[in-house]
């Protein structure tokens, strides 16, 4: 493998990190760490193919959801000295997770065309800001139903775990930081240093874009990757039922394809294991919460109590009302 110094003489890739408050630090740690790991050889950390600075509108440390503090690296430098500016995000019971300063400066990197990315809740940062409506989210399948409340109307998937579309990148978070950042120095820097970020890293490969978040509504086993984006879906969609034909588009099928792998995997058909999935969403909402029969019905995609009540009983042997009070 040929030496990072052996490699054609280029512009380093040049990142911004935005820490919101209470910030993830996995995700920040393990973003700047393959960039780190990529930018020299072995584990030198030499900043050579890559650079990157934490920015602040002030010299203040920053605390992320653990506890652990970061300081800023830098103020606000023209947005054009970077190739991305990524946000990280964190806990998502503020409103209020970075300062004016901090927005009038994503704004002025996003009229500027400076790709922006939000690395786990960061994608929310950038949504109220206004600064997503016309392109797709990312997001942790934990975090859709948020995403769809606080911005009705904005294009968002919760199978993948990570997209970039345009001027604009998200990423579900987590150990998915790294899938992301390494998909940058493989397109910025080379494969070499991609594999030598992962290796030092112990990551076998970088999964990509397309890859399917590791999520198993109601632990249903399969190993097609387009059944298990479709059992997501299926999952975030228990109010709204997406058709089949709508399910199966998603993941470039036809409806008779896709109902051909779900009896080939599951023996069953696609109706049938949304039925359960929705159905187990309702029996969640008995027991957790106070709300009518009525409204988890709707919630469920019923429009008659009755006719849910029904199903509810057939399936688990007594009504919805006989199961809260057994509970209570």
């Amino acid at each position: 493998m040929k030496s990072v110094k052996d490699e054609v003489r280029q512009s380093p890739l040049k990142v911004g990190f935005i820490l919101a408050r209470s910030f993830t630090l996995s995700a920040f740690a393990l973003f700047v760490d393959t960039l780190r790991l990529a930018s020299d050889e072995v584990d030198k950390s030499g900043r050579i193919l890559a650079d990157w600075q934490v920015l602040g509108s002030t010299p203040h440390l920053i605390t992320s959801s653990c506890g652990v503090q970061v300081a800023p690296t830098s103020d606000f430098i023209d947005p054009h000295e970077f190739h991305y500016i990524v946000v990280v995000g964190g806990l998502l019971n503020s409103d209020i997770t970075i300062d004016s300063q901090t927005s009038n400066y994503l704004k002025k990197a996003a009229a500027q065309k400076v790709p922006l990315i939000g690395l786990c809740t960061g994608t929310f940062i950038l949504a109220r800001l206004g600064l997503m409506k016309a392109h797709q989210a990312c997001v942790s399948w934990l975090h859709y139903q948020a995403y769809r409340e606080q911005f009705p109307g904005h294009p968002v998937r919760s199978d993948r775990l990570f997209n970039l579309d345009r001027n604009r990148g998200s990423c579900a978070g987590g150990s998915t930081a790294a899938d992301m950042a390494a998909f940058l120095v493989r397109r910025h820097i080379s494969r070499d240093a991609e594999r030598n970020a992962l290796e030092v890293l112990q990551i076998e490969r970088a999964r990509s874009g397309l890859d399917i978040q590791p999520r198993k509504p109601l632990d249903i086993q399969c190993r097609d990757p387009r059944l298990k984006a479709v059992l997501i879906t299926m999952e975030r969609h228990t109010e709204d039922v997406v058709p089949t034909e709508n399910l199966a588009a998603s993941v470039g099928l036809s409806r008779r394809q896709l109902e051909r792998l779900f009896m080939e995997e599951m023996k069953t058909s696609p109706g049938i294991v949304y039925k359960r999935i929705r159905m187990e969403r309702a029996r969640q909402m008995v027991l957790q919460t106070k709300a009518p029969l009525i409204e988890i019905a709707l919630e469920v995609g019923f429009d008659s109590a009755s006719h849910f009540a029904r199903l509810f009983r057939r399936l688990y042997g007594q009504s919805p009302t006989e199961l809260r009070r057994a509970r209570t």
